[in-house]
């Protein structure tokens, strides 16, 4: 879970470490914690767990972080930030938001299924950090917004109807329930159909809508 642990330094807050090894150590310890939570939960993940998963001393641990919970925020905010990049990374040379919107879609299923931890560590956030879960959601809407807003000036997608400000944060909300559902349903409980067939499904919905139109 090596594509995890890029900016963990930037989690750790004012503990970042300021040597390479310090930073390798931080990036063992976030992937642990990744492992620990994403098999037994919050509630039953010890520090220990990840000290042992991670190959490293308790005291270590307490270098980086303070506690159980502070690892867990730092890791749901590592998550958050490692699932944006690959997305963006994905879609960085689409032609337009349509496109766009098709390879991030496919790409985060992707993402999911070689990261299947990711929903039950977002999910507990919503109880154990619930302003760390909010900050995860609103941070994908303000980029989305941006995107959709930025793809509706070029002329890329239609301007909708009323407000154009409201459309475009109806519409980021909107898309990013699709990923997520999308994701927990063809990432991780039914594998049965490929991110590409799956995107491809939804760019329709999203290109053509449900109105029928006779031939």
């Amino acid at each position: 879970m090596a594509d995890l642990g890029g900016s963990a330094a930037a989690a750790a807050g004012e503990k970042e470490p300021r040597t390479e090894r310090g930073r390798k150590t931080l990036r063992r310890l976030i992937d642990a914690a990744a492992a620990e939570f994403g098999e037994r939960g919050y509630h039953e993940a010890a520090i220990t767990g990840i000290t042992r998963r991670a190959g490293v001393a308790l005291g270590t641990f307490y270098t980086y972080f303070e506690s159980k919970e502070e690892v867990f925020r730092a890791l749901v905010r590592e998550m958050s930030r490692a699932t944006r990049v690959h997305v963006a990374e994905a879609v960085k040379d689409a032609r337009d938001r349509l496109a766009a919107e098709r390879l991030g879609l496919e790409a985060f299923i992707s993402f999911v299924r070689k990261h299947p931890e990711l929903y039950r560590i977002i999910e507990e956030a919503q109880f154990v950090a619930h302003d760390v879960y909010r900050e995860h959601y609103l941070t994908f809407a303000e980029a989305y917004r941006r995107n959709l807003a930025g793809a509706r000036e070029r002329n890329q997608i239609s301007a909708g109807s009323g407000d154009v400000a409201e459309t475009d944060e109806a519409r980021a909300w909107a898309l990013i329930g699709m990923s997520v559902f999308l994701g927990m349903r063809y990432g991780i409980w039914d594998q049965s159909l490929s991110p590409a067939r799956v995107a491809d499904i939804a760019l329709q919905l999203m290109s053509d809508g449900l109105r029928f139109r006779s031939v």
